[in-house]
Protein backbone atom coordinates (compact mmCIF):
# COMPACT_ATOMS: atom_id res chain seq x y z
CA UNK A 1 0.00 0.00 0.00
CA UNK A 2 1.55 3.13 -1.05
CA UNK A 3 -0.06 6.13 1.08
CA UNK A 4 0.32 9.76 0.16
CA UNK A 5 0.94 12.02 3.20
CA UNK A 6 -1.25 14.61 4.03
CA UNK A 7 1.34 17.44 5.57
CA UNK A 8 -0.59 20.73 4.48
CA UNK A 9 -3.57 22.19 4.21
CA UNK A 10 -3.54 23.27 0.56
CA UNK A 11 -3.81 19.46 -0.15
CA UNK A 12 -7.28 19.54 0.84
CA UNK A 13 -8.24 21.94 -2.29
CA UNK A 14 -6.20 18.89 -4.21
CA UNK A 15 -7.77 16.16 -2.72
CA UNK A 16 -11.43 17.88 -3.14
CA UNK A 17 -10.45 17.89 -7.22
CA UNK A 18 -9.44 14.63 -7.53
CA UNK A 19 -12.13 13.28 -5.43
CA UNK A 20 -13.90 14.18 -9.10
CA UNK A 21 -12.05 11.96 -10.62
CA UNK A 22 -11.57 8.56 -8.31
CA UNK A 23 -12.35 8.76 -4.86
CA UNK A 24 -10.16 9.55 -2.22
CA UNK A 25 -9.70 7.96 1.67
CA UNK A 26 -8.27 10.03 3.92
CA UNK A 27 -7.11 8.09 7.23
CA UNK A 28 -6.59 10.19 10.00
CA UNK A 29 -4.18 8.23 12.12
CA UNK A 30 -2.86 8.86 15.81
CA UNK A 31 0.52 7.75 16.19
CA UNK A 32 0.41 6.81 19.92
CA UNK A 33 -3.27 5.37 20.11
CA UNK A 34 -3.21 1.31 20.43
CA UNK A 35 -7.12 1.62 18.59
CA UNK A 36 -5.34 3.25 15.29
CA UNK A 37 -2.39 1.18 15.24
CA UNK A 38 -4.48 -1.90 14.91
CA UNK A 39 -6.54 -0.15 12.12
CA UNK A 40 -3.68 1.16 10.20
CA UNK A 41 -2.43 -2.58 10.37
CA UNK A 42 -5.96 -3.81 9.28
CA UNK A 43 -6.31 -1.62 6.41
CA UNK A 44 -2.56 -2.20 5.35
CA UNK A 45 -3.25 -5.99 5.18
CA UNK A 46 -6.38 -6.19 3.55
CA UNK A 47 -5.37 -3.52 0.61
CA UNK A 48 -3.85 -6.02 -1.13
CA UNK A 49 -6.87 -7.41 -2.98
CA UNK A 50 -7.91 -5.29 -5.66
CA UNK A 51 -10.58 -3.96 -4.24
CA UNK A 52 -9.85 -0.62 -3.54
CA UNK A 53 -7.10 -0.48 -6.40
CA UNK A 54 -9.02 2.56 -8.08
CA UNK A 55 -9.22 4.25 -4.43
CA UNK A 56 -6.42 7.16 -3.78
CA UNK A 57 -5.47 7.02 0.40
CA UNK A 58 -3.70 9.94 2.23
CA UNK A 59 -2.34 9.45 5.51
CA UNK A 60 -2.51 12.31 8.25
CA UNK A 61 -0.22 12.15 11.27
CA UNK A 62 -2.91 13.78 13.16
CA UNK A 63 -0.29 14.53 16.61
CA UNK A 64 1.96 16.23 14.30
CA UNK A 65 -0.49 18.36 12.11
CA UNK A 66 -3.70 18.78 14.53
CA UNK A 67 -4.68 21.62 12.26
CA UNK A 68 -4.58 19.78 9.35
CA UNK A 69 -7.19 17.41 11.36
CA UNK A 70 -9.71 20.08 12.25
CA UNK A 71 -9.42 21.78 9.32
CA UNK A 72 -10.71 17.94 7.57
CA UNK A 73 -13.65 18.30 10.31
CA UNK A 74 -14.36 21.96 8.96
CA UNK A 75 -14.27 21.13 5.16
CA UNK A 76 -15.95 18.17 4.90
CA UNK A 77 -18.53 18.57 8.01
CA UNK A 78 -17.85 15.90 10.39
CA UNK A 79 -16.89 15.69 14.01
CA UNK A 80 -13.18 15.17 14.54
CA UNK A 81 -12.60 11.53 15.98
CA UNK A 82 -9.39 9.17 16.23
CA UNK A 83 -8.65 7.21 13.93
CA UNK A 84 -11.07 8.15 11.32
CA UNK A 85 -11.34 7.18 7.48
CA UNK A 86 -12.94 9.95 4.96
CA UNK A 87 -14.15 8.94 1.69
CA UNK A 88 -14.45 12.02 -0.46
CA UNK A 89 -16.13 11.55 -3.66
CA UNK A 90 -16.81 14.75 -5.84
CA UNK A 91 -15.46 17.27 -3.53
CA UNK A 92 -17.33 15.94 -0.53
CA UNK A 93 -17.59 13.43 2.20
CA UNK A 94 -19.99 10.28 1.72
CA UNK A 95 -18.55 8.19 4.06
CA UNK A 96 -16.99 8.49 7.24
CA UNK A 97 -16.14 5.74 10.43
CA UNK A 98 -13.62 5.77 13.45
CA UNK A 99 -12.41 3.70 16.13
CA UNK A 100 -13.38 0.03 14.97
CA UNK A 101 -15.90 0.98 12.70
CA UNK A 102 -13.42 1.36 10.14
CA UNK A 103 -13.47 -1.49 7.95
CA UNK A 104 -11.72 -2.31 4.49
CA UNK A 105 -15.24 -4.22 3.36
CA UNK A 106 -17.29 -1.37 4.54
CA UNK A 107 -14.69 1.30 2.51
CA UNK A 108 -14.93 -0.44 -0.65
CA UNK A 109 -18.95 -0.85 -0.18
CA UNK A 110 -18.50 2.78 -0.85
CA UNK A 111 -16.70 3.09 -3.92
Amino acid sequence: MNWNKLTEENQLDEIKQESYNQPVMILKHSTTCSISATTLSRLERAWKTDAAKDLKPYYLDLLKLRPISNKIAQEFDVEHESPQVLIIKNGKSVYNASHFDIRFDEIVNQL
